[in-house]
């Protein structure tokens, strides 16, 4: 297959291309901005039918959370517009895509995992926009999966996990959230199962995939630090009330995996593990 990979740079794009090594026999594009505008509908209609491509992995976004409650146009034009674009060029060549989502989707006011039928309520601008996202893909192309995930890093770009690093080092005491409850995600376990739905044949609908376990983002902070070996710096708990944000956050977002750990016979790391392969890495 001639597959197509949008955001290359990005976290899940940089994962992706190392698992890429695994699967030759597949013709991998590996774009962002500079090689394919995904806001010019011309511009992707045109790469897609010059590279006859048979499917796309689309893992662009407008994903600064809270920047996005007052750059409202360039993140809906990313998140909304973008991806119905890149599904309408491929339904032409009947082709399929995966979506990238987000827990963001939900409003957090749930007290057990979600599944998949959930109605969403997103609360947050970033969230309305990849929720309109999802909509958009599923109308224009039929072949295609959504995956819902949460709390992403990565050794590549910016992230949760290397900033707690750095601020364990640089400081001697940090406040963090305790009352945000979810599940990390590490991009490398998200970019394998993408691999594997390639492998065994998209079918499509909504998934979520997060690693599997409960934590807020105080634990998860605490077990960067103990993993990083870092004992000098003081963790404290708090409130959501206490460090105001622009956008608002779920304050319970895990989300339940089930249907595609059945639906592809996979089975999801603790994320303790994945994080401590994460680290080890760094």
């Amino acid at each position: 297959m001639k597959i197509l990979i949008t955001g290359c740079n990005g976290q899940l794009g940089n994962e992706i291309q190392l698992l890429e090594k695994e699967h030759s026999e597949h013709q991998w594009f590996n774009t962002d901005v500079g090689e394919l505008d995904i806001t010019d509908q011309l511009a992707i209609e045109q790469f897609i039918q010059e590279k006859q491509i048979d499917g796309i992995v689309n893992c662009a976004a407008y994903t600064a959370v809270d920047k996005a409650e007052s750059d409202k146009e360039l993140c809906t034009t990313l998140n909304t517009v973008a991806p119905a674009y890149l599904a309408a060029a491929i339904e032409k060549r009947g082709g399929w895509m995966i979506q990238i989502s987000t827990d963001y989707v939900f409003d957090g006011s749930k007290h057990t995992p979600y599944v998949e039928t959930d109605t969403p309520c997103p609360d947050s601008v970033y969230g309305s926009t990849k929720l309109a996202g999802e909509f958009g893909v599923q109308k224009f192309c039929r072949n295609t999966m959504i995956i819902r995930t949460a709390w992403l890093y990565s050794t590549f770009g910016n992230n949760f996990v290397k900033t707690m690093i750095r601020l364990g080092n640089e400081r001697p005491e940090l406040g963090v959230i305790f009352d945000q409850i979810g599940t990390p995600t590490y991009a490398r376990d998200l970019a394998q199962v993408i691999l594997t739905a390639i492998e065994k044949g998209i079918r499509p609908g909504v998934y979520h995939f997060s690693n599997e376990g409960v934590i807020s983002w105080y634990d998860f902070t605490k077990a960067i630090h103990r993993i990083a070996g870092n004992s000098s710096c003081h963790v404290r708990p708090l409130h959501t009330s206490e460090y105001p944000t622009p956008a608002k956050r779920p304050a319970y977002s895990v989300l339940d995996k089930t249907k595609i750990k059945e639906t592809y016979d996979i089975e999801i790391p603790y994320w303790e593990e994945s994080l401590k392969d994460c680290i080890e890495k760094l």
